[in-house]
């Protein structure tokens, strides 16, 4: 692998910003040098990064590749091309496949199969039900992410609605547990009070079916448990101010239980229902403005932790409806970067901040083995974007398979230019390096 001298950037790391340049070989970060400074020794290539920001690799905890089982709408190598494309160099990928990610079995076939087809670097989560908490102490800790648990509805047989079955999953583990909270009887009697013996109702129907307060009685509900057991908590997309104010502001490095918000949740609200209709439809739902506005501003305290995606490609075919039939989703991974880098200009918050949530932190909550800084001796993921690039996201910049996204028509101000999956350079002048494979993410704690 070559030697590889990016110069001239404005790096991003560890709640500062200075002029400077690294060194990348064999894949690892060997110098950082502020600026001027040049390398110990001759390199094989030179990246003149004037006018650009270098970041570590963007950790995306929370994604649905939809592989295996749902592969006419995703696929790894597709929405891991998106990643690239998008700045992101790692991925946790969601259990809720077919089959379920939820024998010791299934796990170990997945990974071999993302080894062989991911470009960028991956993990999985094992899926938690009311049947298998007997297999969580078995588990290799350094190869799996964490243990989900979908606290609402969800595929098949993965909804845990069991107290005991809950009580046995947070008391069996001292795996990271994340959750996904929505009280499934608060939404039952919603759609029987809206909808009653309808088909299908308003897109706009669908936040007052999937509440606020199936969000705060199902989030409430984890925190206790996690407080009783001392169960190690992470609790996925908050979407609610009301679910803000049960996050105890403290230092990160002393708690037991953090949170996550999605980009979907930061970006749009109720009222892009009328122009987006379901394509902004997914789990849990997009809420009232109000709601959007405290989660941005959450971002910038303690309260929330990280900033993933939720990626969750479906065809378009499959978003046509309303709050009952429209499925739950939608692509985000390609364009997560670009989009908080838009929320970084218009000052909601910074780009430090968005660093630490996106890069640092995510490293930091699930123990990723040297990655998610930029650190002498660490995994070389980074990515170049590039600020006053003002484009329009259209149809044919998108890679995802489902080929859509609520975003197009949007214009933005940053651009990826770059993206280095272990020191290799897999994303640039618009194309992914499709020869290029991730390596699996290893876990210390």
């Amino acid at each position: 692998m070559k030697r590889i001298f990016i110069k001239n950037a404005t790096i991003v790391n560890e709640n500062k910003q200075f002029r400077g340049s690294v060194v990348l070989d064999n894949g690892i970060i060997v110098e950082i040098l502020s600026d001027r400074e040049m390398p110990a020794g001759p390199c094989d290539k030179e990246i003149d990064a004037t006018g650009c920001y270098l970041l570590p690799g963007i950790i995306d905890e929370h994604v649905h590749f939809r592989d295996p089982g749902y592969t006419y709408k995703a696929d790894v190598e597709t929405e891991s091309c998106a990643a690239a494309a998008g700045g992101v160099t790692s991925i946790m990928d969601m259990p809720n496949n077919y089959p379920q990610t939820i024998t010791i079995d299934a796990l170990n076939a997945k990974l071999d199969y993302m080894a062989e087809h991911c470009i960028v670097n991956y993990s999985c989560y094992f899926g938690a039900t009311n049947t298998n908490s007997d297999l969580l102490d078995k588990l290799d800790n350094s190869r799996v992410c964490g243990i989900k648990i979908f606290m609402g509805s969800s595929t098949g047989n993965m909804l845990v609605d069991n107290d005991e079955s809950l009580e046995r999953i947070f008391k069996g583990t001292n795996k990271l547990i994340a959750t996904h909270c929505e009280d499934q009887k608060i939404i039952n009697e919603n759609t029987q009070k809206i909808a009653g013996d309808l088909d299908d109702v308003p897109i706009t129907q669908h936040p007052y079916i999937r509440s606020p307060l199936a969000c705060f009685k199902s989030t409430s509900k984890a925190i206790k448990l996690a407080t009783e057991t001392g169960a190690r908590l992470h609790i996925l997309h908050i979407s609610t101010s009301a679910e803000l104010k049960l996050l105890k502001i403290k230092p990160f490095e002393k708690k037991r239980i953090t949170a996550e918000v999605c980009i979907p949740h930061l970006i749009f609200s109720s009222r892009n229902y009328h122009e987006l209709g379901s394509l902004i439809k997914c789990n849990p739902a997009i809420k009232r403005h109000s709601n959007e506005v405290a989660l941005q501003r959450a971002i910038n305290s303690s309260q929330i932790d990280t900033i993933a995606t939720d990626h969750a490609p479906h065809l378009l075919s499959e978003k046509q409806g309303g709050a009952l039939k429209a499925r739950s989703g939608i692509p985000m991974i390609q364009f997560s970067l670009v989009c908080m880098l838009e929320l970084v200009s218009n000052k909601i918050t910074t780009i430090e901040t968005l660093v630490e949530k996106m890069c640092h932190n995510p490293a930091l909550i699930y123990g990723i083995r040297n990655r998610g800084f930029i650190r002498q001796g660490y995994q070389a993921d980074l990515v170049l974007v590039r600020p006053d690039q003002e484009w329009t996201l259209t149809n044919d910049c998108i890679l995802s398979k489902c080929k859509w996204s609520p975003l197009e028509g949007r214009k933005f101000t940053w651009k990826v230019e770059q993206t280095f999956v272990n020191g290799e350079l897999v994303y640039t002048d618009n194309e992914v390096n499709k020869n290029c494979r991730g390596q699996e993410l290893i876990f210390e704690r």
